[in-house]
């Protein structure tokens, strides 16, 4: 990296639209080489934050820093950015509409061709080279413009949604393509509503709910706000009596067995002591790993308002 200047920083950022609030007093710090998963679900403010990281909309309050700037030319080059709506010129190539943007980021003509090709053939499109854009799948052209947005070699990565509207085949190839860019160093924040994608890549996430900023931290400290939970199962009548001091909700499965929410002060295994203790035998005894998804919901609750829509922008004009 050019040095180590935090790629961005939001501080105390605030947008509305119409009056109606659509991102509220957000303040984060992207760290270089981080891959962040900035979270939340649709209507969230996400859109809207990481346009204004961009400078292509101004908050009404607070301040953004890109590479310790305001956002601006001096950060030409250094961004690589996928927006939430797909944009390529239909009437150009594959290989056209990836060399268009690497020139766009100060490559020449020819090593942007080369480029091109190296990419699309790395990532297995090569036979999509000479397509035109209006003729490829919705998968393949937002590989390919994923591709655009990542040719001149950006530091920092901003990914608005990649996986939106992709078949499990394709979001695990571009899951695939966000490891391969962490794995040479660069920094990534990519928003998405489906906690999977970042439970499986990231290390820190921002979870955004009604606009708001309400985590910030580890995956791993995410996953700990989330319930614990247990299933169980044995032959004795005692089960229920035996884990009820532990539980903060027992729910009885069709099968038979226990679904256990522990209590935040009681631990898994103080089932196991409890069962040899009272000489009861489990049959069945599975901690079940907490999701992303169940943290969040912990954090926020299942009912959220929603914050004003983001007016649309013309992904083609972003592009240039």
């Amino acid at each position: 990296m050019t040095n180590m200047t935090s790629p961005l920083a939001l501080q105390s950022v605030s947008k509305s639209f119409a009056g109606k609030p659509a991102v509220t007093d957000v303040s984060f710090t992207i760290e270089p080489g981080q891959i962040v998963g900035f979270l939340g679900p649709n209507g969230a403010g996400k859109t809207t934050t990481l346009r204004m990281s961009l400078g292509l909309i101004k908050p009404d309050s607070g301040s953004v820093a890109l590479f310790g700037k305001t956002p601006g030319d001096d950060a030409f080059g250094r961004i690589g950015f996928l927006p939430e709506e797909r944009g390529l010129y239909k009437k150009q190539t594959a290989r056209e509409a990836i060399a268009h943007m690497a020139r766009l980021n100060g490559i020449k003509k020819k090593p942007a061709f080369a480029l091109a090709d190296d990419l699309l053939d790395r990532y297995g499109l090569g036979e999509a080279k000479r397509k035109k854009n209006k003729d490829m799948s919705k998968g393949m052209a937002q590989k390919v413009q994923l591709l655009a947005a990542i040719a001149h070699d950006p530091e920092f990565h901003i990914l608005d949604e990649p996986f939106s509207g992709l078949d499990p085949v394709n979001q695990q190839i571009l899951e695939g393509i966000v490891r391969e860019i962490a794995s040479r160093g660069r920094t990534i924040i990519f928003s998405t509503h489906v906690m999977e994608h970042a439970e499986r890549l990231c290390d820190r996430i921002i979870l955004m709910a009604s606009g708001r900023k309400v985590f910030d931290g580890t995956t791993e400290e995410a996953l700990a706000k989330a319930p614990r939970r247990v299933i169980l199962a044995s032959d004795s009548e005692d089960l229920i009596g035996l884990v009820s001091p532990f539980a903060a909700d027992i729910e009885t499965l069709a099968n038979g067995e226990l679904s256990l929410t522990l209590k935040p002060d009681a631990q898994a295994h103080d089932i196991l002591e409890r069962s040899v203790e009272q000489s009861l035998k489990l049959s069945k005894y599975e901690p079940i790993r907490a999701t992303l998804h169940e943290a969040f919901v912990a954090l926020v609750g299942p009912d959220m308002k929603q914050p004003a829509k983001v007016p649309e922008t013309n992904a083609a004009e972003i592009f240039g």
